[in-house]
């Protein structure tokens, strides 16, 4: 009978222990009495303590607002309890800076939002000020439904090295990988309403504010497997990815496993390879022009192809796929299925073609993106000048298109009423136009300056 009670008792001991380990090390970041500890920054909305949870208010005609630490915190875990007004939207502030060289002290940085809206991004990852969505929940429908509006809601938050993570109410929200930033203040964010007085005075509280900053290992949470990671570090992988069957498709140093669409070898000009980021080089507009397109040399059939672009103003550029470099020799850039990278306010070709199908990340003259993941917002382009993640997800017929983390095209090339959009488009003299078992993958010379990098894929 010893025996059998001697294993027990020993693992009871063991969790103990694992617990008060887990327990230890807490600081709590509000003493529950003032605001010492806390600075304001950027917008005049009004910050008060009350019933032991700071209360911010929203006020009329002013920027965002930011209670901020005075202490910056580089790797830590940190727990919050939450409740906003079903009007408001809100967020928690880490790694964040306010620098008097970045747009006159503008507070920015890596943001977990606080989102009582329809679309729930609540526990998302937004880099405030800067980079826009790095996490929304697009992918992760048990996210989505973790917060609950209305009620008191338990955030758990983790940046540790170049992974940040999020729990609200112990359901996992994001996963992120970045290195653009290893310490910053935390701040508390009422946003900004501008003149809408319905939202005029309403709450958000934060109460039960604690952080630890040495041992982490113990008090680290579980991955949930269900939950994408975004890796946003150049032209690298993760062990998660590489046991998901990523691969580099471009290795940022030379032209392996690439050539010109319609060359043997790589071109000898028009393309520069620098500090890991490929460039096709401008040419006045010329397609194909000087160095032409780059395709890769082996073909892709069910995959998932992510590419990082940032495009100049003006540039026109795109990547395409099931491309077969003999279905066309004339002068220009070889065909297939076309991610458009387009300056839609600039270049012309932008309002070409029908009903916008020629616009940044459209299926190019077959059909036009809008923004799937969350109807009615705009396309979440992040700018000129900008990086802007490209995604292409292909498996049997079924493919779509995604821009910075929202699905933007989804359409089936084997579905009947393919070959008719086909038919009106220039591509109607083409027989089975994007219906080829594989082809390659082609990044396009347009003439103009665009920079591509972080080119990854997988295969199913």
């Amino acid at each position: 009978m010893k025996k059998i009670i001697l294993p027990f008792i020993l693992l009871f001991f063991f969790s103990v222990v694992t617990a008060i380990a887990q327990d230890e090390g807490w600081t709590e970041l509000f003493n529950k009495k003032d605001l010492s500890n806390w600075k304001q920054l950027n917008g005049e909305a009004s910050y008060k303590i009350e019933n032991d949870a700071i209360v911010g208010i929203s006020k009329l005609k002013t920027p965002n607002s930011f209670l901020t630490t005075k202490q910056p915190y580089g790797d830590f875990i940190m727990e919050v309890d939450v409740l906003v007004d079903p009007l408001l939207n809100s967020g928690i502030q880490i790694r964040s800076q306010s620098k008097a060289d970045y747009r006159d002290g503008r507070v920015h940085g890596y943001q977990v939002e606080i989102d009582p809206s329809a679309r729930s991004y609540s526990g998302g990852i937004y880099d405030e000020a800067r980079r826009g969505w790095l996490y929304p929940l697009t992918e992760n429908k048990k996210g989505q439904e973790a917060f609950v509006v209305g009620q008191w809601n338990t955030y758990h938050i983790e940046a540790i090295g170049d992974t940040l993570r999020t729990w609200i109410n112990g359901v996992q929200c994001a996963s992120v990988i970045d290195d653009m930033d290893d310490s910053g203040f935390i701040a508390l964010q009422v946003h900004s309403i501008g003149d809408d007085k319905q939202r005029e005075g309403t709450q958000v509280q934060w109460k039960n504010i604690k952080i630890k900053t040495t041992d982490l290992a113990v008090s680290k949470w579980k991955d949930d497997p269900e939950v994408p990671v975004y890796n946003y570090v150049a032209n690298s992988l993760t062990d998660n990815e590489i046991r998901k069957g990523w691969r580099m498709l471009w290795d940022g140093k030379t032209t392996k496993g690439w050539r010109g669409a319609t060359q043997d070898q790589f071109p000898t000009q028009g393309w520069e390879m620098e500090n890991g980021v490929l460039t096709v080089l401008e040419s006045g507009g010329e397609e194909a022009g000087r160095g032409g397109d780059i395709i890769t040399q082996e073909l892709f059939s069910n995959f998932e192809l992510i590419i990082d672009f940032k495009i100049t103003e003006g540039a026109n550029s795109g990547i395409k796929y099931f491309v077969d470099p003999e279905l066309i020799k004339t002068k220009g850039s070889v065909i297939g299925l076309e991610y458009q990278v387009l300056d839609n306010e600039v270049h012309p070709d932008a309002k070409m073609g029908v009903n916008g199908n020629r616009t940044l990340s459209s299926l190019y003259d077959l059909i036009p993106a809008e923004n799937l993941s969350n109807p009615g917002s705009n396309v979440p382009f992040n700018g000129v000048g900008a990086w802007n993640r490209a995604r292409i997800v292909v498996k049997d017929g079924h493919v779509e298109h995604w821009l910075n983390n929202f699905k933007v095209v989804e359409f089936n090339r084997f579905d009947p009423i393919f070959p008719a959009l086909v038919g009106y488009s220039k591509y109607k003299d083409y027989p089975k136009f994007g219906q080829i078992a594989a082809g390659h993958i082609l990044i396009q010379d347009h003439g103009n300056t665009v920079s591509y990098r972080n080119i990854k894929v997988r295969e199913f």
